[in-house]
């Protein structure tokens, strides 16, 4: 029955479907949003962008890998989800460290080391939830008498993944202005490096 109610959805149905279920799993929090928008809070929109556009790749890089079953095969060699969980960890604790420790707005120079496209790049394929919740969306939406067709599907999902991202930049990037103030500032970035890590336990210990 249920599978008859599906099969007679419109395509725009489905669509609106997959767009929910999306941005449910996929845009809840986690280390890649999270960080997103802790960067974001820390170096303020412009020198975000980088950071931002190498997460956005990274994981809609993990969604053709998803689609292709690239990660099942990977998954299936022994060791190789512990290796991206422990490069994701690590990766995630040297970025809270760069979070905690950014110096107010007002006080930064052009040397500043910021995050960049490589680091955002690797912590989204390295990120072990994204697979999950990228997996678990683009499965549901596959199981479905479905006449999207996966190049919609894929399609679907990258708007997706940049409009999630963006929204979580700018999140981040409204708390930009008080960080000119160095006790608000510091207070804010031990606060979104603290969430970063916890946000990344939590993951992990699903």
């Amino acid at each position: 029955m249920a599978g008859g109610v599906l099969g007679d959805a419109q395509p725009w149905q489905q669509v609106l479907a997959l767009v929910l279920a999306a941005t449910v799993v996929m845009g809840s929090p986690g280390p890649a949003t999270i960080s997103v928008t802790a960067v974001g809070a820390a170096f303020g929109l412009r020198p975000s962008l980088g950071y931002t556009s190498g997460v956005v790749l990274g994981t809609i890089a993990v969604l053709l890998a998803v689609a292709a079953g690239i990660f099942g095969l990977l998954a299936s060699v022994p060791g190789v989800a512990s290796v991206l969980a422990i490069l994701s960890a690590a990766y995630i604790l040297y970025l809270a460290f760069k979070i905690a420790t950014a110096p107010p707005l007002a006080e930064r120079g052009s040397t500043t080391t910021k995050p960049d496209f490589l680091g955002g790049f690797t912590l989204a394929v390295a990120n072990p939830k994204a697979y999950v919740a990228i997996g678990a969306v683009f499965a549901g939406a596959a199981s479905q008498a479905d006449r999207l067709g996966v190049s919609t599907r894929l399609l679907v999902l990258a708007a997706m993944i940049v409009a999630i991202h963006v929204v979580w930049l700018l999140a981040g990037t409204a708390f930009a202005r008080l960080l000119r103030h160095p006790l608000a500032s510091r207070i804010i970035n031990l606060v979104f490096a603290g969430t970063l890590v916890l946000t990344t336990l939590l993951a992990a210990l699903r």
